[in-house]
């Protein structure tokens, strides 16, 4: 187990993370989410011994991480981090990158390795490619396949698709990340992009100005987000007042909606004339205002002139989950 203990870290007198505590099993995989400058690649630096950890810990069983004051060259054996700098030898091919990272008592492997991360990253074609030829997705890919060379135990992974083209974003997610599950591998991902996350992490720490917001199942944050910050990194989001949905509603509160849960009707319910219709490929994300003056986004499988009207419906059952307090999910953090 990985235990992060970090009471405060401050950076030339600037207070970075506080109170920032939590676990992770052997083989979990966690995501760290938050806005730029949340803090999210300041915990991996101090996870991995990059940054010198003055009020707090790192353990990962009965094993201390140490950072950069007692490690002449920062890191465990145990543990690798995929920084967004790629650190590879531009000179060298893409095989000696990889080869650099291997056991010198396990050569006669080397080969079978090699090609076996290769095929993962899909990129066995370049194998004689020296690096300073590759494009910044296909170094990243690279940087991505050293750091697995020798299968660490903990694996630290900070924005590991952000130099990488869409659809080989995709099939790159599908390679790895089952990949890590099956080797038992413990990973720690820090990613401003749900899709690195929702379908592959089983829990998801949220951090903003340094604090952690949230520690949690990812299906049961994503579906039950206690705050508009948090559901609004996982996409679009609207803020409605209940008002709106339910006339009679004796609270003065308003409820967290995403656009896919409207159903548009043309007869009844929230009526809104439509300001904006943007295509997204499998749908319209569309704009609407209420009469009181509210913007709500929704989808809708259709577009939709400008200044006609729609009826907005919100099943009672998605109301009610939302208004149900916090507690009602959570008895205690997921640890």
């Amino acid at each position: 187990m990985l235990d992060v203990q970090v009471h405060s870290f401050d950076y030339d007198g600037r207070l970075i993370l506080k109170d920032i505590f939590f676990k992770v099993n052997k083989g979990e995989h966690i995501a760290l989410m938050g806005e730029s400058g949340s803090g999210k690649s300041t915990l991996l630096k101090i996870i991995y011994g990059l940054l010198h950890l003055k009020e707090g810990s790192i353990f990962w069983g009965e094993k201390q991480a140490l950072g950069p004051n007692y490690n002449l060259v920062p890191g465990e054996p145990y543990m690798k981090y995929l920084s967004q700098d790629f650190d590879l030898m531009p000179f060298t091919t893409v095989e000696e990158n990889i080869a650099e990272h291997l056991s010198v008592f396990t050569r006669e492997t080397h080969a079978d390795r090699i090609t076996e991360l290769l095929e993962m990253i899909e990129m066995k074609d370049y194998a004689k490619t020296k690096v300073k030829n590759l494009s910044g997705g296909q170094q990243q890919r690279i940087a991505l396949a050293k750091v697995l060379a020798q299968e660490p135990e903990v694996l630290l992974l900070d924005e590991p698709f952000g130099h990488i083209d869409n659809f080989k974003r995709n099939a790159l997610r599908y390679n790895l990340f089952p990949y890590l599950r099956n080797k038992g591998i413990t990973v720690i991902t820090a990613s401003h992009d749900p899709n690195d996350v929702l379908s592959y992490c089983d829990r998801i720490l949220v951090i903003k100005d340094g604090k952690c917001l949230a520690n949690h199942e990812t299906q049961l944050l994503y579906q039950n987000p206690p705050n508009f910050y948090i559901a609004s990194l996982f996409g679009e989001v609207n803020q409605v007042p209940i008002r709106l949905l339910k006339s009679y509603a004796p609270l003065d509160t308003s409820v967290l909606i995403y656009p896919h849960e409207f159903k548009i009707s043309k007869e009844s319910g929230l009526k809104v004339e439509i300001t904006k219709s943007q295509f997204r490929g499998s749908h319209f994300l569309v704009e609407g205002e209420t009469k009181e003056g509210y913007s709500l986004r929704f989808n809708s499988n259709e577009e939709h002139d400008i200044s006609s009207s729609v009826y907005l419906n919100i099943s009672l059952e998605t109301i009610n989950l939302r208004l149900k307090p916090k507690e009602a999910f959570w008895t205690k953090e997921s640890s």
